[in-house]
């Protein structure tokens, strides 16, 4: 009676597991940059989606001019755009500088000689929010926007160099209004694998005479998934408050996401073959699923480390991704064919129970499947767009 209950929470409890599919995309956009130049460099471009009333601040560091004293002009502009990847470069954004969409620029000149080290750029707005930086331009709505500096000299072949330093502070932070979302999702998937690991403890120690040895695993990926969710909140809750991203930090929580995921697929494979239900061991079935997850463990780490050290307009991220999601499909169509399999021996042995078990586990493991192959198809559609 209580291994039955067991049993019917299950497959439950592996398809929520099974539905852990990447979240984050890349590094988050980060809020401040610090970026060296020199005489003869091209222009600086900056692009982030922002919350309206974002303010950015812009100071230049580690300055050094040669005698006698040159006069420098910076101009900057900041203009909204609706695609993300409009303007690539400080060149396009001149192009279409002129287009429906609002710009707003400025421009102002300074003296450099040996002795300035670092020169901060007067407050244009009134609304400054900043404790750190003069505030330059501010958003006026949410979406993409793209800031470009431009430096120049007088007389034009003077030699100089400094570090631009450029923030974008919102109302919530630092971080991107694309993202806030995504800090918001892990902090709650946190708080939901808490509940659940606490709720299948208490299930577990209730009728801790009955537990299998793969009660024991569906822990570990619990954990495993809760110790993800937290590592990420902890990045994004970083970027927001320091405005610098810690790659280091995505890479050990892309690790922790490809064991999670591979041992929730063993698991489920697992459980399709009828281990427990109809065959008591595996046998030499089992260096196979041992192999798969081995397997599946290389290319998703591969792919989730393409993701943090990638960019998002990267082809390497969409190369990567391709063998895990080829990887994927022949792993679910070993665990149909097992499940039918399964499903036909149950029948035949006439164990009505474990077969309705069995049907609405399928069932409950195709929807899904479906709900995690529909995002991934769409992002493969767009970026195969995007190429052509």
């Amino acid at each position: 009676m209580v291994a039955g209950h067991i049993a019917r929470l299950l497959p439950l409890m592996i398809v929520y597991l099974w539905r852990g599919l990447c979240e984050v995309e890349a590094v988050p956009e980060p809020g401040i940059w610090s970026v060296p130049i020199s005489s003869g460099g091209e222009p600086l471009l900056f692009r982030k989606i922002l919350f309206n009333r974002t303010a950015v601040h812009l100071n230049f560091e580690k300055i050094e001019c040669g005698s006698p004293p040159i006069k420098m002009t910076v101009e900057w502009y900041l203009k909204y755009h609706k695609c993300y990847n409009e303007f690539t470069t400080f060149k396009e954004l001149l192009l279409n500088k002129d287009s429906s969409e609002k710009i707003e620029e400025n421009s102002e000149t300074f003296t450099c000689d040996p002795q300035l080290h670092s020169y901060t750029l007067r407050d244009k707005t009134p609304l400054s929010n900043s404790k750190h930086l003069d505030v330059v331009a501010q958003v006026w709505q949410d979406g993409p926007y793209a800031f470009a500096v431009h430096l120049s000299s007088d007389p034009k072949d003077s030699k100089w160099s400094l570090t631009v330093s450029t923030s974008m502070e919102g109302p919530h932070g630092y971080i991107s209004a694309s993202e806030w979302p995504l800090m918001i999702f892990y902090m709650v998937m946190c708080i939901m694998y808490i509940v659940f690991g606490l709720m299948w403890f208490v299930w577990s120690a209730c009728y801790w005479k009955d537990l299998l040895r793969i009660q024991f695993w569906i822990a570990a990926v619990i954990f495993l998934g809760m110790l993800e969710k937290a590592v990420f909140y902890a990045e994004y809750q970083n970027i927001n408050s320091t405005g610098v991203s810690s790659p280091g930090l995505l890479i050990f929580a892309e690790l922790v996401s490809a064991v999670k995921r591979t041992l929730a697929r063993l698991l489920v494979t697992i459980v399709s073959l009828g281990y427990g239900i109809v065959k008591p061991r595996l046998g030499a079935v089992m260096h196979r699923v041992v192999g798969m997850g081995v397997l599946y463990l290389v290319f998703a780490t591969v792919e989730g480390v393409m993701r943090v050290i990638g960019t998002k307009e990267s082809d390497l991220v969409l190369l990567a991704s391709i063998p895990l999601a080829l990887l994927d499909s022949a792993l679910c169509w070993w665990i149909f064919v097992s499940l039918a399999q399964t499903m036909k021996t149950l029948k035949l042995r006439k164990n009505a129970v474990k077969y309705s078990l069995y049907r609405h586990f399928t069932n409950t493991l195709i929807f899904a499947i479906l709900g995690k192959f529909y995002p991934f198809s769409m992002y493969l559609w767009f970026k195969i767009a995007t190429l052509f």
